[in-house]
């Protein structure tokens, strides 16, 4: 039962809990072709809590909701009592009181999985410096429908071992996946993730890697995914960074390493020129909108399964 469960990380899943919430984005994107209206919903409000900027998150989440007949609460951080030093708990205890669930988008994991202590509503990672949970559920729907199963694929990551790579890893365990992480020494995943993700990859007939070298990490690869080599609150370190991470840039050369069949994936928004070529993030082979758009069916699936 997924009624008033929290989404805080993927880890927080079973693989039959995150297939359950895959196999209705399908539902709902194959109704939503057919303009068909599930307000599954109604009189429901969510509220969104924003620290960081955002577009597909917002956005999917205000027109998911929308669509199954709830509301979106807009809460920028700034102007709730949380910038002038109000506790998480007891903020969690007071939005609980007005609303059906809560999506948080912050930079510190500890204050989601606090909020998911003290609420009495399901509470959803947006996004925090240590992992992207709700990015992964639309990656994960993008490749099976691309190739149907997932058991078996491999799924390479280059550039920097961010919360991108780090919910990625623990998907890509969950479902059987060959995962490696293509990044320069000091980019490295955190070490635990990478340690708990080997653990599923080994149950589920999976595996994990990690390794230095770009083309080795490509070679023979199902898809190819990177992200941007800065991520929010890093910016002071964006030059070094580009020169650390200049030979992890997915070109058609790096691309050339992966399998005939392979696909490229980005969770955007895209620095063209940096992580990825123009050629590559416009071309045939990239499913960048598709993971984009797969962002509102993940989301309203799971507002569906966890919203009493």
């Amino acid at each position: 039962m997924l009624k008033g469960r929290s989404f805080t990380r993927v880890a927080a899943w079973s693989r039959e809990e995150l297939e359950t919430l895959l196999d209705l984005a399908d539902e709902l994107k194959a109704e939503r072709t057919h303009r068909q209206e599930l307000r599954v919903l109604p009189g429901r409000t969510i509220g969104l809590i924003f620290h960081k900027p955002s577009t597909r998150t917002r956005v999917a989440f205000e027109v998911g909701i929308a669509e199954l007949g709830g509301m979106a609460l807009f809460l920028p951080a700034s102007e709730l009592q949380l910038a002038r030093g109000e506790s998480y708990r007891d903020t969690a205890v007071v939005l609980s009181r007005f609303l059906s669930a809560l999506m948080i988008r912050t930079f510190d994991q500890s204050e989601v999985e606090e909020f998911a202590e003290h609420a009495t509503i399901p509470v959803i990672n947006g996004l925090t410096d240590l992992a992207h949970p709700l990015q992964a559920l639309a990656d994960t729907m993008t490749l099976r429908e691309r190739f149907g199963a997932l058991g078996g694929l491999q799924l390479t990551y280059v550039g920097d071992g961010n919360n991108v790579c780090h919910s990625l890893m623990r998907i890509a365990g969950r479902f059987g996946m060959h995962f490696v992480a293509a990044t320069p020494a000091g980019y490295e995943p955190d070490s635990a993730i990478v340690a708990a993700a080997a653990t599923d990859a080994a149950e589920t007939g999976g595996s994990v890697r990690i390794t230095d070298d770009a083309r080795d990490g490509v070679r023979g690869c199902h898809a190819v995914y990177t992200d941007v080599w800065t991520s929010m609150g890093q910016d002071d370190s964006s030059d070094r960074r580009r020169r650390d991470l200049a030979a992890f840039r997915v070109d058609a050369a790096l691309l050339a390493e992966a399998a005939d069949e392979s696909v490229v994936l980005h969770c955007l928004p895209a620095h063209v020129g940096d992580e990825i070529t123009s050629d590559v993030l416009y071309g045939p082979r990239c499913l960048a909108w598709e993971q984009a758009e797969n962002r509102l069916h993940t989301q309203k699936a799971l507002m569906a399964l966890v919203i009493r």
